[in-house]
């Protein structure tokens, strides 16, 4: 049984919870790698990232290149003489840095490989209304998520779940499988499953404002499902147009209504208590959301506050 000496590479809240798991399982960390420090907030303070966080409290030696080929990093990363890396929720490694340790570099991905490779499983999982995600160990290769699998663990997604809580559950059952995944290399039992590529594989697409924006004609699943799959972050959006004004939305929870109506796809029915939304065969009931300049807030609680005329729709 071999010694393991590992470097951990991570950035997010979802890292953390992985990293605290192996050092918790007493696996030595020689080092973690994480994003650079950078401003944030209205007075730019300097933040790091959740990982360095994590490090500093426990001591742990961190590494924060900005250029992952520059020679002093891999000089540096050389000098901790790891025998393997473990990548989680990261970037992309040149070849210089994942094939150094003898024992290969494995990433832990929040999805059952080969679908949705990419940056944002768990929301495209949800948004697409898939009923059983999970995650997958495998060794990187020069491709994204291409890499033979080690390990998968599959779970199910409840019906209303959303993006946060899924985040949680897959965090816990990845940190599970990395521990797993660590006792098979370090006993020397891995049996890699190179990933086979059909024309069906989902891709877990960037998030950006174009794809979050909701499109109220589409079904009452997909809109129930975008709003949920990208809640708490970033949230689902939309423009509430009263009048000559215009209000950026961000929705983040929501209900679907099935009931027969004549009222215009967008057009907003709206009383003291509640919001609801015109669709194909329904209404979509806004939950909770945040208008500009107001913190999220219950529906209820909003309309508390503000009156809006009837001619309000949304865009």
């Amino acid at each position: 049984m071999e010694k393991l000496r590992i470097v951990f590479m991570g950035t997010p809240e979802f890292a953390v919870g992985i990293l605290d798991t192996i050092v918790k399982n007493n696996f030595e960390v020689v080092g973690v790698i994480t994003a650079t420090d950078k401003p944030a907030g209205r007075g730019q303070k300097i933040k790091y990232s959740a990982v360095k966080e994590y490090a500093l409290e426990k001591g742990l030696k961190i590494l924060q290149p900005s250029n992952l080929k520059e020679e002093s990093f891999l000089a540096e990363l050389k000098a901790l003489n790891a025998n393997l890396q473990i990548v989680v929720a990261f970037r992309m490694l040149p070849k210089v840095v994942w094939e150094m340790p003898k024992l290969g570099t494995f990433n832990l991905h929040a999805s059952l490989l080969p679908n949705y490779r990419g940056a944002a499983p768990i929301n495209w999982a949800i948004i697409n209304g898939e009923t059983k995600t999970g995650v997958t160990t495998f060794f990187i290769d020069d491709k994204i998520d291409t890499g033979a699998m080690i390990l998968s663990k599959e779970t199910t997604i409840e019906k209303e779940e959303n993006a946060g809580q899924l985040h949680d559950r897959l965090m816990y059952i990845g940190s599970e499988t990395v521990i797993e995944t660590l006792r098979l290399i370090e006993s020397n039992k891995v049996n890699p499953t190179i990933q086979e590529d059909n024309e069906e594989i989902k891709t877990a697409y960037k998030l950006n404002k174009e794809n979050c924006k909701i499109d109220w004609n589409q079904s009452a699943e997909s809109i129930h499902n975008l709003i949920r799959g990208l809640n708490p972050y970033p949230a689902a959006w939309c423009y509430f147009i009263d009048n000559n004004t215009e209000y950026n939305v961000k929705i983040y929870e929501s209900k679907i209504v099935t009931e027969s109506h004549s009222n215009p796809i967008g057009s907003i029915v709206c009383t003291k208590k509640e919001l609801k939304i015109a669709i194909h065969n329904g209404f979509i009931e806004i939950l909770s959301l945040q208008f500009p300049g107001k913190k999220r807030m219950k529906t209820a609680e909003l309309l508390n506050g503000i009156t809006f005329s009837k001619n309000i729709i949304v865009a």
